[in-house]
């Protein structure tokens, strides 16, 4: 097994991490109105939801807890954010400033699909399960 072959799991793990940081920093902003955003107000739809959806989203993703789950639901609202919000001002991501919605959601769709990666709460969580004796 060569060296890239080996270091899959651990890259995932990384990618993994950094964009489930960088969405919870979304979600802060939205929510608390840190990092240069702005608080939005309980309830407006649909900024306050996405903000909870960003940042619980995106700190479960961040922890590699119920990951899958986590980025499937996070990859459905970036969808929804790119298609009702930036593909009807143009057609291409470029024009209609939605590069990142698009980014976003397939890098989440990834995330469910592939995995959390090695260095998660769920794959920790998984060992321990294995290794605990069956209850009779």
């Amino acid at each position: 097994m060569n060296f890239l072959e080996k270091a899959k799991p651990y890259v995932l793990s990384i990618f993994r991490i950094v964009v489930g940081l960088l969405f919870a920093c979304h979600g802060a902003a939205k929510l608390f109105g840190v990092l240069g955003g702005e608080a939005v107000p309980v309830g407006v739809w649909p900024q306050w939801y996405a903000g909870i959806i960003e940042f619980v989203g995106g700190g479960l993703v961040l922890l590699g807890l119920a990951t899958r789950i986590a980025a499937l639901i996070c990859s459905g609202e970036m969808a929804y954010a790119y298609f009702v919000v930036h593909q009807p001002r143009a057609l291409w991501p470029l024009q209609n400033e939605g590069e990142l919605a698009a980014v976003y959601s397939w890098s989440f769709l990834l995330i469910a699909v592939l995995g959390p990666g090695v260095w998660a709460l769920d794959t920790l969580l998984g060992r321990a399960r294995k290794r605990a004796p069956a209850r009779t």
